[in-house]
């Protein structure tokens, strides 16, 4: 067994003050790379919460926005959320945000950013540790940091599922490498255990032992094969007892494949009606796709259609081309094995997510790029070296190359964060890189609403329902605004469509809960209490749905459910509203004082609520107090 090389980029030198010069070395450069990192981000702060997925996530999730506690530590470990994933160590993350900065924007993306700048960290000291080359693997880290496509993961405060799980991803390496150094059951127990949390951030990690096993191959060292020159030819049980000591890792990541699988099934996020063809087109036109984007990152956007079948056979074709040749050129110099190990990386941890099992309606995503372009940039950075040293070009001017490269894409990273300023500023850069967006025109139609542009939003909203016509939330919101404009009918049948094709139980209890108001509207009391029923039955936090059911049940006269109501709604969330009504419902059961203390309370938090305040003033002049 080969033991993981000494750190620095000469030849490794005796004596513990060598040692700690080395050791200080990586420590500061590891410094530098996290306070990069920071440094670069920082505009991030100023970004808020955008209206795509972080709703589930965050701003509308009543488990996470009721912070960290029991009760919510046992729900995060259930499968039964509106994200359709297991990932219980992300939601504790949240909840742990929410307890500590409520929300407040800038503190859930400086977690985000904190976390970026560890792994940026952490990739560097294994590289550095197990190919003993720390300004290479600097390198590969600095291009971590700055890559545009590692922007997304990074500020969207609904991906903190991934750079969680690349922390621990990366503390599994680095455990692994000690391992291999000495093989103990401990040290394999804790590249397990630590596994074992990165799977619980985000699958995405679920390739973990297949990497271990190309490290093995490079630069570990720990096997070889006869097709590559300059190496001896040990057994095949060789990397069979390789194989064999990942068993259990394996194990674990069919697990946690299987387990997402199922998740994704029962809340209807596997797109199943997709033909393979389609799936299989699109990853291979992917696969290349991100590798150009690596090279020049523009247009960059947080959601791409998927492309169906409009892809032509000459684009698959191209792509499969690419791949091909650069296979062949990495086979062609197989002796140089970081290329083989760098190429393998990327195939390998890309398949995932590449959509052979289509999840959600993306074609591709940026975030999908983060972990495969690793073996990228550890691929052309030890490429590059080695011709430098070949050609004994002089160290400022390798340096001076990298920066050439480095800084353009620090720029547009910073340009990139800019987008995610909000809603509107991101979808709208969506629709101008991208076209026939049925995702991106419904967000921004979203975000205009919400700063109450209906009348521009509009035309977003029929567009998004002509390119994704089985998209619920784009009926939905369509519904929102003719009822709006009281077309009551056509609003009730885009809400009957958007119950159709809802992508959740949230998004149908949203549709229900609006066409009970709808119906209340016309004074069909039954029609409208059969949808709102239906609506606190998937969604029991909705409190515009208790509001709703109870002002019915209080002018049918059932007092009592109609107080229960009232006062599930202020229990969820103390409005004026919800107050102001258990008033006066306590009223009209006769219990007065019980209504005046409503009334107080609902003037607390609205001084101005003229009809609460005449029915306080009606109540004293009644008691006589």
């Amino acid at each position: 067994m080969h033991p993981v090389h000494a750190v620095g980029d000469t030849e490794a030198v005796s004596g513990d003050g060598a040692f700690f010069i080395e050791r200080r070395t990586l420590l500061l450069l590891a410094l530098a790379l996290a306070v990069g990192a920071i440094a670069l981000f920082l505009p991030a702060l100023q970004n808020g919460f955008v209206n795509y997925d972080d709703p589930d996530y965050v701003t509308g999730n009543p488990n996470v926005l009721s912070g960290l506690h029991w009760a919510n530590v046992v729900w995060s470990f259930r499968g039964n959320n509106i994200a359709a994933n297991w990932h219980p160590l992300t939601w504790l993350s949240h909840m742990l945000d929410v307890q500590v900065y409520g929300l407040k924007p800038w503190g859930h993306h400086l977690t985000s950013i904190l976390l970026h700048a560890l792994n940026a960290a952490l990739l560097f000291l294994f590289f550095a540790g197990v190919t003993g080359r720390p300004w290479r693997s600097a390198t590969v880290a600095a291009l971590f940091v700055v890559h545009p496509l590692n922007v997304e993961p990074t500020v969207w405060i609904a991906e903190r599922k991934e750079v969680l799980s690349l922390s621990f991803m990366f503390l599994a390496l680095l455990a692994y490498a000690r391992y291999v150094k000495r093989p103990a059951w401990g040290r394999y127990a804790l590249v397990a255990a630590l596994y074992v949390l990165g799977l619980m951030s985000k699958v995405m990690v679920v390739t973990l032992p297949l990497t271990m096993l190309l490290l093995d191959f490079w630069p570990l060292e720990r096997f070889s094969v006869t097709a590559f020159p300059g190496r001896s030819s040990p057994s095949r049980t060789s990397f069979l007892a390789l194989l064999k000591e990942k068993i259990s890792l394996l194990a674990l990541s069919a697990a946690a494949g299987l387990t997402t699988v199922l998740i994704h099934k029962k809340e209807g996020a596997l797109t199943v009606s997709m033909p393979l063809a389609w799936r299989l087109k699109n990853a291979i036109y992917s696969y290349a796709l991100y590798l150009w984007k690596a090279v020049w990152p523009m247009r960059l956007t947080v959601f791409y259609p998927h492309p169906e079948d409009r892809l032509a056979y000459w684009q698959v074709g191209a792509a499969a081309l690419v791949l091909l040749l650069i296979t062949a050129l990495v086979w062609r110099y197989r002796g140089r094995k970081y290329l083989v190990f760098g190429w393998l990386w990327y195939l390998v941890t890309l398949f995932p997510m590449i959509g052979m099992i289509q999840s959600g309606r993306q074609g591709m995503a940026d975030r999908h790029a983060e972990l495969p372009l690793i073996g990228i940039f550890v691929a052309v950075v030890w490429l590059v070296a080695d011709e430098v040293e070949l050609r004994k070009f002089q160290p400022a001017a390798a340096a001076a190359a990298a920066a050439v490269v480095i800084l353009p894409l620090a720029f547009l990273t910073h340009r990139q964060i800019a987008y995610w300023k909000d809603s509107e500023a991101l979808f709208h850069h969506d629709l101008e890189v991208t076209s026939h967006n049925g995702i991106a025109e419904v967000n921004y139609g979203a975000a205009l609403m919400e700063r109450g542009d209906a009348s521009e939003a509009l035309p977003h909203f029929l567009a998004a329902v002509q390119y994704a016509p089985d998209l619920g939330s784009a009926h939905y919101n369509l519904g929102v605004i003719l009822q709006r404009q009281n077309q009551l009918t056509e609003a009730a049948a885009q809400y009957r469509l958007a119950l159709a094709y809802a992508a959740s139980s949230t998004e149908a209890a949203q549709a229900h809960n609006n066409l009970g108001v709808l119906y209340l509207s016309q004074n069909n009391f039954v029609e409208a209490k059969t949808e709102l029923d239906k609506a606190l039955a998937l969604n029991p936090w909705e409190v515009n749905s208790y509001l709703a059911r109870g002002s019915i049940e209080f002018q049918t006269g059932k007092l009592d459910e109609a107080l229960s109501d009232f006062l599930q709604a202020y229990q969820r969330s103390p409005t004026p509203l919800a107050a102001y009504w258990v008033g006066r419902c306590a009223e009209a059961k006769g219990d007065l004082p019980r209504a005046a203390h409503a009334y107080l309370v609902a003037l607390q938090m609205a001084p101005g609520m003229t009809e609460a305040q005449k029915r306080l003033d009606a109540l004293k002049t009644l008691t006589g107090k």
